[in-house]
């Protein structure tokens, strides 16, 4: 009689595995408290992008990838001169347009997106950037990361969480996440964070990340979270 095959059991997401991280608290214990402090360390944070609009962060956005903020904003005011909708960028021409990006980096690339994004807000939304994340998503030059900032900061809308390089780099420090990949790192973090608190959150680590918890030498000595923080050089 042949013997039956045992199932195969479901696979789950491991936690963090350094030896630091197993003699805390879990994740979702310290969340709140880290959000707490953060909060408290940081009651400004807010999105770097300046804009007043959808359409503006959506293209400031499309601007940042391998970017600064403050390199972005000084190009966006006279690319939001010439071209104030989507409309207008949409018949931009390319050359002009890659001129005045020129700076931001990988300018060639991110027309292409700029003029793909435009046309399809244009001709798909009658001009008018889309509020939901199939519908950003959808559009030529946006990823899940760019559709979460405009969700967050334009439509005040929670469905995720931006994870950049900074929220990344505190998140894995900070042992809310073993992961490195940017869509899994936002999947731990949407389960150890409320919802109302996905859009501010990313914008504290981000701040912690450039004032304190630098990549190279983070300063542990001032750091408002290093009693919660397992990678922390200041052990208590």
């Amino acid at each position: 009689m042949p013997m039956k095959k045992k199932r195969a059991r479901p696979r789950t997401r491991k936690a963090p595995r350094t030896r630091a991280a197993r003699r805390w608290p879990p994740a979702a214990e310290r969340a709140p408290d880290i959000f707490r402090r953060l909060s408290a360390e940081y009651p400004d944070a807010h999105c770097a992008l300046d804009h007043v609009n959808p359409y503006e962060l959506l293209a400031a956005t499309i601007l940042s990838a391998q970017c600064t903020d403050k390199r972005v904003n000084m190009v966006t005011p006279a690319l939001f001169a010439k071209y104030p909708d989507a409309r207008t960028l949409a018949a931009a021409n390319p050359a002009t347009l890659e001129e005045m990006i020129r700076s931001t980096g990988f300018f060639r690339n991110k027309t292409k997106s700029l003029l793909g994004m435009a046309t399809a807000v244009t001709e798909l939304h009658n001009g008018a950037v889309p509020d939901s994340m199939a519908a950003l998503v959808a559009l030529p030059g946006v990823g899940r990361k760019t559709a979460n900032v405009v969700l967050g900061n334009a439509f005040r809308r929670d469905e995720g969480v931006v994870v950049d390089t900074h929220v990344g780099r505190l998140s894995r420090r900070l042992a809310l996440t073993g992961e490195s990949d940017p869509v899994k790192i936002e999947q731990d973090l949407m389960a150890i964070f409320p919802r109302p608190q996905w859009t501010v959150l990313a914008h504290l680590l981000i701040s912690h990340g450039r004032a304190v918890c630098d990549s190279r030498r983070p300063q542990c000595d001032r750091c408002t979270v290093q009693s919660l923080c397992p990678s922390s050089t200041n052990k208590l």
